[in-house]
């Protein structure tokens, strides 16, 4: 079964149990992948397709509990909380920072990169090859204090 058929199944479950939070969840991510499939008239998803709208919706959460943090405004933070462990729970887990570490000193050898300011062949390489196994955020940082960039 696919994450499209997955996350379908899952609504419909959420919606008998009477699950609110997880029933929203759903229905966003559902919304994402239906918005992809028009986008080209399939029937279904590539995982690769999937995942990266999970990753988007993964990101727009976590920006979405950071303002609403800063806001003061818990109640909403918490909610987007609850939604980002339901889009999460599809997701693959991501490298640690010990294989992110690896893969980018892979990545800085294979491309030839010496210094900061070629930090984007790097990053070109390192993507190409992990996309959807590596935070980007860590593997920039990581990026950085290798060329010597900090």
């Amino acid at each position: 079964m696919g994450l499209v058929e997955e996350v379908s199944e899952g609504m419909k479950a959420a919606m008998k149990a009477k699950q609110t939070v997880r029933v929203t969840a759903l229905r966003s991510i559902r919304a994402v992948f239906l918005n992809e499939m028009k986008k080209d008239g399939a029937e279904t998803l590539d995982h690769e397709v999937c995942i990266g709208a999970l990753r988007r919706l993964e990101k727009q959460r976590k920006e979405s509990i950071e303002a609403f943090e800063q806001a003061g405004r818990e109640d909403r933070a918490g909610a987007e909380r609850e939604e980002l462990c339901v889009i999460q729970e599809f997701l693959p887990s991501l490298a640690d920072e010990e294989t992110t570490r690896s893969w980018v000193q892979e990545a800085i050898e294979g491309s030839g990169a010496s210094g900061p300011n070629e930090m984007g062949k790097v990053m070109g390489a390192l993507m190409k090859a992990h996309k959807g196994d590596v935070d980007g955020g860590l593997a920039q940082k990581i990026t950085r204090e290798l060329l010597g960039a900090d």
